[in-house]
């Protein structure tokens, strides 16, 4: 007589699953904020400091090249370094995200919406 109500004890556990889902993505997104990377060029003359956000925190550079002829060289060397430290937060926050999927049992390659 109630056959229709069986799955709402699904829709229930959805729900369920999703608002854990939602309490871990917001618990990952301050874990990402504090998850420092450097980035380096010119073999570590240049180091820039970035969450695993993508928020870049710092910046240091080797005094030795602060020679005023060489501005762009320098000016090249920060941007690559910059680079560096955001393409490895995008790669921790990536690896963070895989391991949050997994955590709840969703298949690594899982895409979600945020």
């Amino acid at each position: 007589m109630l056959k229709g109500l069986g799955g709402l004890g699904d829709m229930a556990k959805m729900m369920k699953t999703a608002q854990d889902m939602q309490v871990k993505m917001a618990q990952m997104q301050e874990d990402l904020a504090q998850i420092v990377v450097i980035g380096e060029s010119g073999a570590g003359l240049v180091k820039a400091r970035c969450t695993a956000k993508g928020e870049v925190t710092g910046l240091d550079i080797d005094p030795s090249i602060l020679i005023p002829s060489e501005k762009e060289v320098i000016e090249d060397l920060i941007i690559a370094a910059l680079k560096d430290a955001q393409a490895k937060a995008a790669s921790r926050s990536q690896q963070e995200l895989a391991r949050l999927t997994e955590g709840l049992g969703l298949p690594a390659d899982f895409k979600l919406p945020f």
